[in-house]
């Protein structure tokens, strides 16, 4: 199992730790490092400055929003830095929600999820493979447009850039168990958002076509990278108040109260009246209590908080399941440094 560094997206504004931990992770050993957005900042400027400051660590977006870009946009962000990276490039998306996706980007969020990543994965092959120009009769994602609308003159084109990589990584943030399994046929790899490795059989229809970690498929080797929130602390307690505070904002906040995909998620896991509990309190807008009503059990078991001895004991958990690679969020070199330790 191969560690790497969750960076997320910024806050009220830049990090300015990020790109230390990023060159320590990179120093440690660590095989990659991963940026996120939501609706602030954006994936790809804070990955491509990295880039610039190390040499070898791998690179990749977890997740890139699908509603932000074409996927033809989506493509040059990639096959660029892919190139000034000297080949460190790793694609992550996700699709997002009908409140993000409407809210923010401004546009229908799709009635059909499915089909709307799947023509997106395939307009980026196409553009990655640069055997033709794109073309694709597709219901949300045509290449030429060929709408109502639209002038009728749109000619299909192929990059002018050639791609350093046709095999350049596609990782999907897929949550239900439908997009899970079209995830494992169409991408290089899945970024869970929640992992426990005492509920693996939630996924484990989902992920039936997947081979053993280690094993090969006809994309290579199928990479399981999910995210965890780490630190090396004294107190458990306190230590997993940071996993709680994101859990309640993601399951509160990050929806609608009729349809939020990161709650439902939580209700597979066995936390369903704990997930609709703090829907209603962050929707009657008492958001601490929300966050306080994230069970302590729920949190930890997604992450690796406590003392280092006890983390050692529960990384062997995630090592022994189907995990390929563990995305940390970590806050300190030092525990950056311990779970290389425990990892090696």
């Amino acid at each position: 199992m191969r560690l790497g560094l969750a960076l997320g997206y910024w806050g009220r504004g830049p990090n300015p730790a990020h790109l230390d931990l990023a060159r320590e992770a990179e120093r440690l050993g660590y095989d990659s490092v991963w940026t996120a957005e939501a609706w602030g900042s954006d994936a790809f400027t804070p990955l491509t400055w990295i880039a610039a400051h190390t040499t070898r660590i791998r690179l990749g977006t977890a997740v890139a929003q699908m509603a932000a870009r074409t996927p033809t946009a989506t493509a040059m962000h990639a096959l660029t830095l892919d190139h000034l990276s000297g080949g460190r490039m790793m694609l992550g998306l996700g699709l997002s929600g009908p409140q993000v996706v409407e809210g923010w980007y401004g546009r229908p969020f799709p009635r059909s999820p499915l089909t709307a990543t799947r023509e997106y994965v395939d307009v980026i092959r196409q553009v990655l493979r640069r055997e033709a120009p794109v073309e694709l009769a597709g219901r949300f994602h045509a290449h030429p447009y060929a709408g109502e609308d639209g002038t009728g003159l749109g000619k299909p084109l192929k990059p002018i850039t050639h791609p350093l990589r046709a095999g350049l990584p596609v990782l999907l943030g897929a949550e239900g168990p439908k997009n899970i399994a079209q995830t494992t046929r169409i991408a290089d790899g899945w970024l869970p958002l929640y992992w426990s490795p005492l509920r693996t059989d939630v996924y484990q229809a989902s992920l039936t076509d997947v081979p053993a970690a280690g094993e090969g498929t006809s994309k290579g080797h199928f990479m399981i990278a999910p995210m965890a929130r780490a630190a090396v602390c004294d107190d458990v307690s306190e230590g997993l108040l940071p996993v709680k505070a994101m859990l309640g904002f993601y399951i509160g906040g990050m929806g609608h109260a009729a349809r939020n995909f990161h709650a439902d998620l939580m209700a597979r896991m066995g936390y369903e009246d704990e997930a609709r509990h703090i829907q209603r309190l962050f929707a009657e807008g008492r958001r601490e209590e929300a966050v306080l009503a994230v069970p302590d059990a729920f949190a930890d078991e997604i992450s690796l908080v406590g003392p280092r001895e006890r983390i050692a004991e529960r990384l062997e958990l995630w090592r022994k399941g189907p995990v390929t690679d563990l995305l940390v969020t970590a806050p300190d070199p030092h525990t950056l440094r311990v779970l290389a330790e425990l990892n090696a």
